[in-house]
């Protein structure tokens, strides 16, 4: 844990204006270029979780877990996971999950509203989990314990089998003990005796039967396979190319579309962020559709977490993952550089973008070859929230763009330090962490601050 150390507004407000504009020598918008309205309040999310579980009388701590566990409490600006899902809770909308329709009904709120605001994505799912709860003839004092709500935290997973759904569940109340201290939300660790129920008799991943051991390519890889109708039986050519992915979207969540006939697509391994535990979900043998044209002569490898945050690529899952491509390339005579492992924006005819700018291919490919660099710093967890005045911001962290634009002041600034990007100095400190914008009003997205280290005097800083 660490401190809050506060100080003035005027303060703050000239640092991110020397970090985001003088120390990088940025040009300002032109004179005649249209500025922006003044922002709406942004989403207190701390509030908005307890609003949402004092109306639906759900946990604060259960609706949080799975916030977390989820997306790392961020709505991705409204895009949908690959899954279809929306929103920091991920309300889903596909043939299998109506999560997201769901909520519709039950909060009167509209589908767009639902995806798109925060704290109305917090409000849907309560709803849904308070309607599981009524179902299962939860009530009273009893909903008061969290240990209570494992069925129902499994129902919303709508994992694709009892296995999976484990998987799912175990995680939120893995978080739910850990505690989370983030963007602003807290939540204290907390010790909960999960009531599995008709879970109890599922028996969780990774305590496979030895026929399933054996099936896996990989020694260290859960065998949990695909749908048969997400992947083609057999290869007509070598195996020349490593593919890394991200899922946009949680690992068990992932595992569940891969398992889901109108997903029509797979990976032949998924990794999790936490620990880098490693799913495989086809054979090798076999083709996986993940990567279209590339699909004959590759192995696809997917990381659990979102392209555009930087907090889902934990030093575990690199390490795993490499210890993972190391084996697949030494077993398969493909050689250990960037020429035979690709991200999948790299190969021919593609529209993804992943793995993104935020994954570090020189910490990575180091491991891969067997090196043992010291691990990454974890990323700063500053949480700026302050009225300031006008705060020159950049549309990304990296000087290829260096376009700025301005929040006109007072305006409260919410940030996550979360993105590893160029280069900044400023006042004597010099670090490569930026801050990560929250969508102010819906009018600038995707948009940073760069700024010094956080032991520089004159910052308000909340670590966690």
């Amino acid at each position: 844990m660490g401190k809050i150390a506060r100080v003035p507004v005027s303060r703050f407000s000239a640092l991110l204006a020397a970090a985001a504009a003088g120390a990088l020598a940025l040009s300002s918008l032109p004179s005649n270029a249209a500025q922006p309205t003044q922002p709406g309040r942004p989403v207190d999310l701390s509030t908005a979780f307890s609003n949402a579980s004092t109306k639906y009388d759900v946990p604060r701590e259960v609706l949080v877990g799975i916030g977390y566990a989820e997306t790392h409490l961020d709505g991705h600006n409204g895009e949908p996971s690959q899954a279809g899902g929306y929103g920091l809770m991920h309300l889903v909308s596909n043939n299998k999950n109506r999560t997201l329709s769901d909520a519709a009904k039950l909060t009167g709120l509209p589908v767009e509203k639902l995806a798109k605001d925060a704290a109305s994505n917090i409000e849907g799912a309560a709803a849904v989990l308070d309607s599981y709860a009524d179902a299962s003839g939860l009530r009273g004092a009893a909903r008061k314990d969290a240990g209570r709500w494992y069925e129902s935290v499994a129902k919303y997973s709508h994992s694709a089998d009892g296995p999976t759904a484990r998987l799912y569940t175990d995680e939120v109340f893995r978080i739910i003990g850990a505690g989370v201290r983030f963007a602003g939300v807290t939540v204290a660790p907390k010790r909960v005796t999960p009531q599995l129920g008709s879970y109890a008799k599922v028996a969780p991943l990774g305590t496979q039967a030895a026929s399933s051991a054996q099936a896996v390519d990989y020694p260290g890889a859960i065998w949990n396979p695909a749908c048969s109708c997400n992947y083609d039986v057999g290869r007509s050519v070598p195996i020349t190319t490593i593919v890394i992915h991200v899922t946009q979207g949680q690992y068990a969540g992932t595992i569940s579309w891969f398992k889901d006939p109108q997903a029509k697509t797979s990976a032949h391994y998924v990794v999790r962020s936490d620990d880098g535990q490693v799913t495989q979900m086809v054979a090798e043998k076999d083709k996986a559709w993940h990567a279209l044209s590339a699909n004959p002569y590759s192995i696809g490898i997917e990381h659990e977490g979102y392209v555009h945050d930087a907090t889902w690529f934990t030093n575990s899952m690199y390490r795993a993952s490499a210890a993972l491509t190391r084996n697949i390339a030494d077993r398969r005579g493909i050689p250990k550089d960037r020429d035979h492992i690709k991200g999948h924006v790299e190969l021919p005819n593609q529209t993804h973008t992943d793995p993104g700018p935020h994954w570090n291919w020189d910490y990575y490919m180091q491991l891969v070859n067997g090196g043992n660099p010291a691990p990454l710093p974890d990323p700063p967890t500053w949480n700026f929230s302050t009225w300031s005045e006008n705060v020159n911001v950049r549309k990304g962290p990296h000087l290829r763009d260096d376009k700025v634009t301005v929040l006109p002041g007072p305006t409260r600034v919410q940030v996550l330090c979360q993105i590893q990007g160029d280069t900044v100095t400023a006042e004597g400190t010099t670090n490569n962490w930026w801050s990560k914008l929250r969508d102010q009003g819906g009018y600038v997205s995707n948009i940073y601050i760069a700024h010094p280290d956080a032991k520089l005097p004159g910052i308000d800083i909340c670590t966690s």
